[in-house]
Protein backbone atom coordinates (compact mmCIF):
# COMPACT_ATOMS: atom_id res chain seq x y z
CA UNK A 1 0.00 0.00 0.00
CA UNK A 2 1.13 3.52 -0.64
CA UNK A 3 0.55 4.25 3.04
CA UNK A 4 2.99 1.51 3.99
CA UNK A 5 5.63 3.08 1.74
CA UNK A 6 4.87 6.50 3.25
CA UNK A 7 5.22 5.21 6.82
CA UNK A 8 8.48 3.45 5.92
CA UNK A 9 9.68 6.77 4.54
CA UNK A 10 8.92 8.50 7.83
CA UNK A 11 11.04 5.90 9.62
CA UNK A 12 14.07 7.26 7.78
CA UNK A 13 13.49 10.72 9.28
CA UNK A 14 13.83 9.33 12.81
CA UNK A 15 17.63 9.46 12.40
CA UNK A 16 17.44 13.26 12.60
CA UNK A 17 15.79 13.38 16.03
CA UNK A 18 19.00 12.97 18.06
CA UNK A 19 21.20 15.14 15.81
CA UNK A 20 18.95 17.85 14.33
CA UNK A 21 15.50 17.61 15.95
CA UNK A 22 14.33 20.93 14.51
CA UNK A 23 14.60 19.51 10.98
CA UNK A 24 13.09 16.09 11.75
CA UNK A 25 9.40 17.06 11.26
CA UNK A 26 10.10 18.61 7.84
CA UNK A 27 12.11 15.53 6.88
CA UNK A 28 9.28 13.27 8.06
CA UNK A 29 6.63 15.15 6.07
CA UNK A 30 8.83 15.18 2.97
CA UNK A 31 9.56 11.48 3.44
CA UNK A 32 5.84 10.73 3.71
CA UNK A 33 5.30 12.54 0.40
CA UNK A 34 8.30 10.80 -1.15
CA UNK A 35 6.95 7.44 -0.05
CA UNK A 36 3.67 8.18 -1.80
CA UNK A 37 5.07 9.85 -4.91
CA UNK A 38 6.00 6.84 -7.07
CA UNK A 39 2.45 5.48 -6.78
CA UNK A 40 0.99 8.55 -8.47
CA UNK A 41 1.46 6.58 -11.69
CA UNK A 42 -1.15 4.01 -10.62
CA UNK A 43 -4.19 5.52 -12.33
CA UNK A 44 -2.70 7.66 -15.06
CA UNK A 45 0.09 5.77 -16.78
CA UNK A 46 1.94 2.47 -16.38
CA UNK A 47 2.12 1.61 -12.69
CA UNK A 48 5.47 0.62 -11.20
CA UNK A 49 7.19 1.79 -14.36
CA UNK A 50 6.52 5.46 -15.09
CA UNK A 51 7.43 6.98 -11.71
CA UNK A 52 9.29 4.00 -10.26
CA UNK A 53 13.06 4.22 -10.72
CA UNK A 54 14.79 1.71 -8.41
CA UNK A 55 18.12 2.45 -10.04
CA UNK A 56 17.94 6.27 -10.16
CA UNK A 57 16.21 7.46 -6.97
CA UNK A 58 18.92 5.93 -4.75
CA UNK A 59 21.64 7.83 -6.63
CA UNK A 60 19.72 11.09 -6.38
CA UNK A 61 19.01 10.42 -2.69
CA UNK A 62 22.70 9.87 -1.89
CA UNK A 63 23.64 13.13 -3.62
CA UNK A 64 20.83 15.04 -1.90
CA UNK A 65 21.71 13.56 1.51
CA UNK A 66 25.35 14.57 1.05
CA UNK A 67 24.29 18.10 0.17
CA UNK A 68 21.89 18.25 3.13
CA UNK A 69 24.68 17.11 5.46
CA UNK A 70 26.92 19.91 4.19
CA UNK A 71 24.23 22.60 4.04
CA UNK A 72 21.37 21.58 6.34
CA UNK A 73 18.16 23.52 5.86
CA UNK A 74 14.49 22.70 5.74
CA UNK A 75 14.64 22.65 1.93
CA UNK A 76 17.80 20.56 1.54
CA UNK A 77 16.72 18.05 4.18
CA UNK A 78 13.20 17.92 2.74
CA UNK A 79 14.45 17.16 -0.77
CA UNK A 80 16.90 14.57 0.56
CA UNK A 81 14.31 12.67 2.59
CA UNK A 82 11.71 12.90 -0.18
CA UNK A 83 14.18 11.23 -2.55
CA UNK A 84 15.30 8.72 0.08
CA UNK A 85 11.70 7.64 0.70
CA UNK A 86 10.98 7.45 -3.05
CA UNK A 87 14.10 5.28 -3.43
CA UNK A 88 13.03 3.02 -0.57
CA UNK A 89 9.56 2.74 -2.12
CA UNK A 90 10.93 1.66 -5.49
CA UNK A 91 13.48 -0.74 -4.04
CA UNK A 92 10.89 -2.46 -1.84
CA UNK A 93 8.28 -2.93 -4.60
CA UNK A 94 10.03 -6.13 -5.64
CA UNK A 95 9.05 -7.70 -2.28
CA UNK A 96 5.34 -7.28 -3.07
CA UNK A 97 3.00 -9.01 -5.46
CA UNK A 98 2.42 -8.62 -9.17
CA UNK A 99 0.41 -5.97 -10.97
CA UNK A 100 -2.68 -7.98 -11.93
CA UNK A 101 -6.14 -6.79 -10.97
CA UNK A 102 -6.28 -9.66 -8.51
CA UNK A 103 -2.67 -10.01 -7.35
CA UNK A 104 -3.61 -12.64 -4.75
CA UNK A 105 -4.05 -15.00 -7.74
CA UNK A 106 -0.31 -14.58 -8.51
CA UNK A 107 -1.04 -14.36 -12.23
CA UNK A 108 1.31 -11.45 -13.00
CA UNK A 109 5.10 -11.44 -12.79
CA UNK A 110 5.73 -7.68 -12.93
CA UNK A 111 7.17 -6.45 -9.63
CA UNK A 112 8.87 -3.19 -10.62
CA UNK A 113 10.38 -1.99 -13.87
CA UNK A 114 14.18 -1.87 -14.13
CA UNK A 115 14.79 0.91 -16.64
CA UNK A 116 18.51 0.29 -17.23
CA UNK A 117 17.87 -3.37 -17.99
CA UNK A 118 14.62 -2.56 -19.85
CA UNK A 119 12.77 -5.37 -18.11
CA UNK A 120 10.42 -6.08 -15.24
CA UNK A 121 11.87 -7.47 -12.04
CA UNK A 122 9.68 -10.30 -10.78
CA UNK A 123 7.74 -9.91 -7.52
CA UNK A 124 8.99 -11.88 -4.51
CA UNK A 125 5.53 -11.85 -2.85
CA UNK A 126 6.84 -11.54 0.72
CA UNK A 127 3.98 -9.07 1.05
CA UNK A 128 1.57 -11.03 -1.19
CA UNK A 129 -0.33 -8.01 -2.51
CA UNK A 130 -1.14 -4.40 -1.61
CA UNK A 131 -3.82 -4.35 1.01
CA UNK A 132 -3.10 -7.86 2.23
CA UNK A 133 -3.24 -8.52 5.97
CA UNK A 134 0.56 -8.87 5.93
CA UNK A 135 0.81 -5.42 4.30
CA UNK A 136 -1.38 -3.99 7.05
CA UNK A 137 0.87 -5.51 9.73
CA UNK A 138 3.92 -3.98 8.06
CA UNK A 139 2.11 -0.64 7.84
CA UNK A 140 1.30 -0.80 11.57
CA UNK A 141 4.90 -1.67 12.47
CA UNK A 142 6.22 1.17 10.29
CA UNK A 143 3.65 3.67 11.59
CA UNK A 144 4.08 3.07 15.32
CA UNK A 145 7.60 4.53 15.80
CA UNK A 146 6.64 7.72 13.97
CA UNK A 147 3.47 8.11 16.01
CA UNK A 148 5.49 7.75 19.21
CA UNK A 149 8.37 10.01 18.12
CA UNK A 150 6.48 12.84 16.42
CA UNK A 151 3.50 15.00 17.25
CA UNK A 152 1.36 17.42 15.28
CA UNK A 153 1.10 17.06 11.51
CA UNK A 154 3.40 14.06 11.28
CA UNK A 155 1.54 12.03 13.89
CA UNK A 156 -1.85 13.01 12.47
CA UNK A 157 -0.79 12.13 8.93
CA UNK A 158 0.53 8.75 10.03
CA UNK A 159 -2.66 7.96 11.96
CA UNK A 160 -4.88 9.05 9.07
CA UNK A 161 -2.81 6.98 6.65
CA UNK A 162 -3.09 3.95 8.91
CA UNK A 163 -6.87 4.41 9.18
CA UNK A 164 -7.08 4.47 5.38
CA UNK A 165 -4.97 1.31 5.32
CA UNK A 166 -7.33 -0.52 7.66
CA UNK A 167 -10.34 0.33 5.48
CA UNK A 168 -8.46 -0.49 2.26
CA UNK A 169 -7.35 -3.86 3.63
CA UNK A 170 -10.90 -4.70 4.71
CA UNK A 171 -12.27 -3.85 1.26
CA UNK A 172 -9.30 -4.71 -1.00
CA UNK A 173 -10.66 -7.85 -2.66
CA UNK A 174 -14.10 -6.32 -3.17
CA UNK A 175 -12.79 -3.14 -4.81
CA UNK A 176 -12.16 -4.93 -8.11
CA UNK A 177 -15.73 -6.25 -8.14
CA UNK A 178 -17.19 -2.85 -7.33
CA UNK A 179 -15.10 -0.84 -9.80
CA UNK A 180 -16.59 0.03 -13.20
CA UNK A 181 -14.96 -1.61 -16.22
CA UNK A 182 -13.83 1.73 -17.67
CA UNK A 183 -11.85 2.43 -14.50
CA UNK A 184 -10.15 -0.94 -14.65
CA UNK A 185 -9.27 -0.52 -18.32
CA UNK A 186 -11.47 -3.43 -19.43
Amino acid sequence: MATTHAALGVLTALVLLPVEPSLAPAAALAAYAGGLFPDLDVAVVEHRKTLHFPEFYPLLAVAALAYAALAPSTASVGVAFFLLAAALHCLTEVFGGGLGLRPWLEDDDRGVYYHLGQRWLPPRRIIPYDGSPRDLVLCALATLPGVVAFDGWVRNLLLAGFAVSVVYTALRKRLVEWSPDWLLGL
